[in-house]
């Protein structure tokens, strides 16, 4: 079971819908991996993500997350996916 957030992303003058899809796995070891065409700040955003959860309060889980951006072809920038991914790691069940 994942968890599923909705923001969208602008290309060019209109927006388009992104679903992040956040998975968080009992087995394999604690890794935090983003997938779907990001780029180097999307990737970035592992860290910032990690960090926000730690100091509100909350636990980041120790386990195997992998985020999904989707659509897969739409090339994710900017450091706008940070509060999605941020929102959908304690929404998903652990």
């Amino acid at each position: 079971m994942l968890a599923k957030v909705l923001t969208c992303a602008v290309v060019g003058l209109a927006g388009e819908l992104v679903q992040v899809e956040v998975d968080i796995a009992r087995q394999g070891l604690s890794n935090f991996t983003i997938v779907g065409m990001p780029d180097t700040a999307v990737q970035e955003a592992r860290e910032r993500v990690r960090a926000a959860i730690r100091n509100s309060g909350l636990v980041f889980p120790p386990r195997r997350t992998t985020v999904n951006l989707a659509p897969a072809e739409l090339r994710k920038s900017g450091p706008s996916y940070d509060l999605p991914i941020a929102l959908g790691v304690p929404l998903a069940p652990a």
